[in-house]
């Protein structure tokens, strides 16, 4: 990369801020459990774009404990004026042990930290985190019932992670995904996916294009509905644990089909993500 000029230097401290910054306010509930946590810092070791509007970074992250699959992290960013911003990212790579990490980053057109991230962070940079966070929307390796991921845009975020963490631990835990994206040029991941889908581990993954289908599709472009449910996930008489992430009137209207097909509600999970990307 070479050496970084004053103005890069600057730039870093920007992203990074002091050691001590203040908390943007949340529900205390939340407050107590992230009172728990510690901020890192973390380097940035690569980005790569997953669609013309989406970015994963890779991070380094000091003294990182670990994570579960699902999990997700805050990220904070501070402007030279003192303001902050908090924003919740879910972890989209397997556990390692080598204290790496990779969050994967949609672009808002009026966002005020995602256009940052997606634009204009570069390998070598700091940002500060903390986490993981969560301990309901995860998968554990010793799971073995068979697996429903239901994904609306970059709701697939998390659930890529699960099935990264099933095939680092050779997990044979049946898995099948069903994937909410506008049009072909939207999936994350998409090599990723073709090829889980056509050797082990194996992923079986369907796809509804709500607005641009391809040219040969089977099904004309559209929302998730009944009869997908139906052809697409698992028969509710399996007993499947079902993960399902995206928008929340997404993640409502999909946790319904799934409850009115028959599965149990104990075993509907869900992850909602609202405006701001945080989790609801």
């Amino acid at each position: 990369m070479g050496k970084r000029s004053e103005t890069d230097v600057a730039r870093q401290r920007w992203v990074l801020g002091e050691p001590r910054l203040p908390h943007l306010r949340r529900p205390m509930a939340r407050t107590a459990v992230l009172r728990r946590l510690k901020w890192h810092a973390a380097r940035v070791l690569g980005v790569h774009d997953e669609t013309a509007t989406a970015r994963t970074i890779c991070l380094e992250v000091r003294d990182w404990p670990g994570h579960v699959a699902g999990q997700h992290i805050d990220l904070r960013l501070r402007a030279r004026d003192g303001y902050t911003a908090v924003r919740s990212y879910s972890i989209a790579s397997a556990p390692f042990s080598e204290g790496r990490i990779e969050i994967t980053v949609e672009r808002l057109p009026t966002g005020e930290v995602s256009p940052y991230l997606t634009q204009e962070l570069m390998v070598g940079d700091y940002l500060e985190l903390r986490g993981p966070i969560g301990g309901w929307f995860v998968w554990r390796s010793g799971q073995t019932e068979p697996v429903q991921l239901i994904a609306g845009g970059s709701g697939i975020v998390p659930l890529m992670c699960m099935i990264r963490s099933r095939a680092l631990a050779n997990s044979t835990a049946p898995f099948r995904l069903l994937y909410s994206v506008r049009e072909p040029g939207a999936i994350y991941y998409r090599a990723e996916l073709e090829a889980l889908s056509t050797r082990p581990p194996f992923v079986t993954t369907q796809y509804a294009f709500t607005r641009v289908a391809p040219n040969d599709w089977p099904r004309p472009s559209g929302r998730i509905d009944r009869d997908l449910i139906a052809s697409a996930t698992w028969p509710a008489s399996v007993g499947a644990t079902c993960y399902v992430c995206g928008p929340s009137g997404f993640v409502e209207s999909v946790a319904d089909l799934l409850c009115s097909a028959g599965n149990r509600q104990d075993k509907i999970k869900t992850e909602r993500f609202g405006p701001t990307g945080l989790p609801e």
